[in-house]
């Protein structure tokens, strides 16, 4: 696991405290006493695209908030095939069942250019135990996690293969602007809602005729959803 670039690792708690996406990430609720309690680095680190941040089942040094970027996580199907579960987008918490297992559960890799911050455990273990407000985080970190692993589940795997791009289109917007969307490979693509490549290119060639998105770029990565009920119709 090699990041592209390391920054030196935590700069004092000023950085944390004025980060630009702090409200967002796992550290919203804290305050300076809060902060006065971290004696562990923070690392910042960036990530390339196809960049590993954690290997299914190894060690977990740490938890990563995303601070930008994507990064999906993936599963070894019993075949040895490569299952993506899920896509961790800006805010999301890479890795929260390490603070049971003490390993990661799934793989993560960078969907995107990504920019992260790795927590070590003992700081998390220490600050759950003394914060009352980062413990309520962690507790409702976890529960979002859990809830959309279990809404891409039942959203991206079932249907016909245009109910499922469809869905995965609507699951990819942007937070901040409903009408755009980000998306990458076909292959993953595929791997998510479970159907093959030129199946996911198809029903996209096929929202794009239909007027549903425009393309906004020509990697085929950026769109605009000019007409959202060509998505949600059955």
């Amino acid at each position: 696991m090699i990041p592209i670039k390391v920054a030196s690792a935590w700069r004092g708690v000023s950085d944390c405290r004025n980060c630009a996406v702090r409200e967002i990430v796992l550290f919203a609720g804290l305050d300076e006493s809060d902060f006065a309690k971290i004696h562990a680095p923070i690392d910042d680190l960036a990530y390339a695209t196809g960049a590993v941040l954690a290997q299914e089942g190894g060690r977990a040094p740490g938890l990563f908030t995303l601070r930008s970027g994507m990064v999906k996580l993936v599963r070894t199907t019993s075949d040895g095939r490569e299952r993506i579960v899920r896509v961790m987008r800006q805010g999301d918490v890479i890795g929260l069942e390490a603070l049971v297992h003490g390993k990661f559960e799934t793989g993560a890799v960078a969907l995107t250019d990504s920019a992260v911050c790795r927590i070590p455990l003992e700081v998390i273990q220490t600050l759950a135990v003394q914060s009352p407000r980062l413990h309520q985080s962690l507790m409702q970190k976890w529960s979002h996690n859990q809830k959309e692993a279990e809404d891409w589940l039942a959203d991206l795997n079932f249907g016909s293969a245009r109910r499922r791009v469809a869905q995965f289109i609507l699951k990819m917007r942007s937070t901040t602007d409903a009408q755009r969307v980000t998306l990458f490979s076909r292959e993953d693509m595929g791997s998510m809602v479970d159907l093959k490549m030129e199946t996911v290119s198809r029903e996209i060639s096929y929202f794009v005729r239909e007027g549903v998105l425009e393309p906004l770029c020509k990697q085929g990565r950026a769109y605009r959803i000019t007409r959202l009920a060509g998505l949600t119709a059955d």
